[in-house]
């Protein structure tokens, strides 16, 4: 039976993200917090919080994600490795990886390949691969995702957020290619409840957001005048 809108519980879905340059520690504690509160998948801050939402995550249900050659993609690969590396040991299981979208404009996919691949071999955790949909033509969409899959990433995720956001187009694309056979996330741009849900029902497994509590809380909000 198809999933509707009635279905879906948000909070199930959201990776609560705070990818503010100037985040203070503080911020991130009330990110961690709030995700434990609200049950959401995981936190998604940058490298430097790692130990931090670690130690006050621990033994409860979020998870860890961190970003890597963020938001840019265009590290080294030997950088992003060791970035990687280094976020496993502090405490991350989840790492959305930036691709380097010079080598999918070029059509160097025997170096996105070999770059993601040694990634998710050498860390063994769930990777999630930034496509930046957003900068891409559906050719290179399709291409760029197909290497990542390949290589053995977990996730294909639309955008940073940066250049700009999640779509419902572009997450249906990802479902066709994919074939629900890896997750989806949305990412980018998701402030209102009606957004999130249409990124669902189009096929996105999580979304990126910083928005996360105001969803939940507005969805609730929403149900209980319709009652």
């Amino acid at each position: 039976m198809a999933k509707t809108a009635a279905d879906i519980d948000l909070a199930e879905f959201i990776d609560h993200s705070f990818l503010n340059p100037s985040a203070t520690p503080e911020q991130i504690t009330q990110c961690c917090e709030e995700a434990d509160r609200f049950g959401f998948p995981t936190v998604c801050i940058f490298p430097t919080f790692v130990v931090q939402a670690t130690e006050i995550l621990h033994n409860k249900h979020p998870q860890i994600c961190t970003v890597i050659g963020f938001p840019t993609g265009a590290h080294t690969t030997a950088t992003k490795l060791f970035e990687s590396q280094e976020a496993i040991e502090h405490g991350a299981t989840e790492l959305d990886v930036v691709i380097n979208l010079g080598w999918v404009k070029s059509g160097n996919t025997e170096s996105l390949y070999k770059e993601m691949a040694e990634i998710c071999q050498e860390t063994g955790k769930t990777i999630k691969a930034i496509l930046e949909t957003s900068v891409l033509t559906d050719a290179e969409k399709k291409m760029a995702a197909e290497v990542c899959m390949d290589a053995g990433v977990a996730f294909l995720k639309t955008s940073t957020g940066w250049f700009g956001g999640a779509t419902v187009a572009d997450v249906q694309l990802l479902k066709e290619i994919t074939k629900d056979t890896i997750g989806i996330k949305a990412s980018g741009g998701i402030r209102t409840p009606d957004q999130a849900i249409a990124l669902i029902l189009a096929g996105a497994t999580r979304l990126g957001t910083s928005y996360g509590p105001a969803l939940v809380q507005q969805r609730g909000t929403l149900e209980e005048g319709m009652q």
